[in-house]
């Protein structure tokens, strides 16, 4: 399907990979790793087309279509929700406009007999079959589908698209990617900005797409579930392995174990060959042996070892001074955006010295509380801040905020005051900005390199209370290693909002979870809270479906969520073969009308071909009845 071959990119004279050689096939769905900023967005650029390189070659077979869901994008303001998703119809919209068209011509003229309302008639005929043939008639359910998996309400649909946030604007050009059933999927962190089921209904999307997937992503247990292969970019080569990526680092891992092995095998060989060359050629009888050993060792392929990019950032998060012993207290916070109700009635205590994470649903008010408690937005009721309180606040969208205009030492002087800015240099340093690199532009940088520079921006102002929220979109796994050890030994107060499971192990002594407008408190960690829970993981907490069981529940209480659990299950059980029986009859239909397009006399002299294609559509259309029909029992059960 697409073949790369002896690739190589440079910049400024410096090599990001070079001579890079790998094949994408039909069904691949490649976990592309690799340290921020070692070319894992230019790779996908550069197979995408938007990217020039410097040697080698591209090919994919022909009429090959290729999508990219990159990590920054630009939207035309006005549309809504559905009208933007329908920009994945380029075709079907031009369609569309002619039909109408022509349609507006039928009414206006009254000329029944004449050859222009004749051939009038001619094009609406062939411009609906054409209409059709592209899907004119599935593809606003379609849209409304996928919208739905993605998190959209129905209520969404007709809501401007630049009223919502960036991360939902994301969705919906994810949305208009899936719809578009390219061959080939690039995709650059699409999780970053998805919740639990999002990100659950994704896996399935991914695990059955009949095509090509290369997705950039940091989050370990996505790459598991939907990844069949991982390359890793490490110091301008590639390392292709066909496992995911929890199986990948334990083979990375035997490789080079034995490789080293080898390696040392092998030099022990050389420096035995190396003393048998000088003891011979002592001795004029021997000058001959020692030739022709010399010309043995000079043939000896070197085992080489996989070189490891070890370098990771250096992060430290110091106290200021120390506050008093409550550091924040709400009493009866509430807020809500219209008539949408986000938080109601909180209260809360947070003390000094404590780690303290926020668990619960996109949408709950995890980071609509954050906002609250640095007064970025307004509230009722009371929230106040204890003796000497210094907050550090990193949000959720952090990088967005930095000026692409500016360099990367320029982004930090700007925000520096006289005591922090002789230190900017060294922050930078300890954040990987080594060099050049630090007269890089904002606007260049990948996601994680930005989130660094966010992180050592929030250096430079003094605090004794840290409030992250997702700091951890965009880092590569290394670097959310080092902001864990950070973390795990800030000896402030620290407030962490994160869906992350592995994160958050080992981090926070207390847990608040947001749900239904309220939040709860258990005092213990993240594997406490999910013990209390009965839960396995933060996916399942997050979830709508999962019912909460405790002790305290009546046993007619606990029948009846059985048996609400129990329809649940068998409604998304049905729901799931339905939508696979439904991408499997649109992929059939959609080679049908492919096959009438290129040889239509060769069809429709198939004994019963229209039949056929006929049972097919109307299979469709009741399946799609069915899916509506099951959504909407699962809705009233949720």
């Amino acid at each position: 399907m697409l073949n790369i071959h002896n690739l190589s990119v440079s910049f400024q004279g410096e090599y990001l990979f070079e001579g890079i050689t790998f094949q994408l096939g039909g069904g691949d769905r490649v976990g592309l790793v690799g340290k921020n900023g070692a070319g894992k967005s230019t790779l996908l650029r550069i197979i995408s087309g938007e990217q020039e390189y410097d040697t080698g070659q591209i090919a994919t077979d022909k009429e090959v279509s290729i999508g990219f869901l990159k990590q920054d994008i630009d939207f035309v303001q006005g549309r809504t929700v559905l009208e933007e998703s329908y920009q994945a119809f380029t075709e079907i919209k031009i369609l569309e406009k002619k039909l109408d068209e022509i349609n507006v011509q039928l009414a206006e003229r009254t000329d029944y007999e004449s050859d222009g309302y004749h051939q009038l008639m001619v094009d609406l005929n062939e411009f609906q079959h054409q209409y059709e043939i592209h899907g004119g008639y599935n593809y606003q359910g379609e849209t409304e589908r996928i919208l739905q998996g993605l998190g959209f309400l129905r209520s969404d649909f007709n809501r401007l698209s630049d009223t919502f946030s960036g991360g939902w604007r994301m969705r919906i050009e994810l949305a208009k990617l899936l719809l578009q059933n390219h061959d080939v999927l690039l995709l650059d962190e699409p999780t970053n900005h998805l919740d639990i089921e999002s990100i659950l209904w994704l896996e399935d999307f991914l695990k059955n797409y009949s095509g090509a997937v290369v997705l950039v992503s940091h989050d370990k247990m996505f790459l598991d579930n939907v990844t069949n292969r991982t390359i890793e970019i490490s110091m301008g080569k590639i390392y292709d392995f066909p496992k995911p990526y929890s199986k990948y680092l334990v083979l990375r891992t035997e490789l080079r174990e034995q490789q080293l092995a080898s390696q040392k095998n092998q030099q022990k060989q050389i420096e035995q060959t190396e003393k048998l060359i000088e003891k011979f050629r002592a001795k004029a009888s021997k000058a001959s042996m020692a030739q022709s050993l010399i010309k043995k060792l000079d043939k000896i392929d070197r085992i080489e070892v996989d070189e490891d990019d070890n370098s990771v950032m250096t992060l430290r998060f110091p106290v200021s001074v120390t506050p008093g012993k409550v550091v924040i207290t709400t009493e009866h916070a509430s807020k809500s955006y219209g008539d949408k109700k986000v938080l109601t009635d909180v209260n809360l205590l947070i003390e000094r010295d404590s780690k303290t994470a926020f668990v619960g649903q996109n949408g709950q008010g995890k980071s609509t509380l954050a906002k609250m408690i640095v007064k970025d937005v307004d509230y009722s009721g009371k929230i106040e801040l204890g003796h000497n309180v210094q907050i550090g606040y990193f949000a959720q969208n952090q990088a967005e905020y930095l000026d692409g205009s500016k360099t990367v030492e320029e982004t930090m002087i700007y925000a520096a005051d006289e005591k922090s800015r002789p230190r900017v240099r060294d922050i930078l340093g300890a954040f990987l900005f080594r060099g050049d690199e630090v007269d890089k532009y904002v606007r260049v940088l990948s996601g994680g390199e930005r989130n660094r520079l966010a992180l050592a921006k929030l250096l430079l102002q003094p605090f004794n209370v840290l409030v992250m929220d997702e700091p951890t979109n965009h880092l590569d796994i290394k670097s959310k290693n080092v902001l864990k050890k950070a973390l795990k030994s800030f000896s402030g107060t620290l407030i962490l909002i994160s869906h992350d499971r592995d994160f958050l192990q080992g981090l926070t002594n207390k847990v608040y979870e947001f749900k239904d407008h309220k939040i709860k408190e258990y005092l213990g960690d993240i594997d406490f809270f999910l013990d209390q829970r009965k839960l396995q993981n933060l996916r399942e907490a997050e979830r709508k479906n999962v019912p909460v069981v405790t002790n305290s529940d009546k046993k007619s209480d606990s029948k009846q969520e059985f048996e609400q659990q129990k329809k649940l299950k068998s409604l998304q059980n049905k729901l799931s073969r339905t939508e696979a029986a439904i991408q499997k009859l649109e992929k059939e239909i959609k080679e049908l009308d492919v096959d009438l397009l290129v040889n239509y006399e060769a069809m429709i002299a198939k004994p019963h071909f229209f039949e056929k294609y006929e049972s097919k559509k109307d299979n469709l259309s009741q399946l799609l009845e069915e899916w509506e029909d099951v959504t909407l029992q699962l809705e009233a059960l949720l």
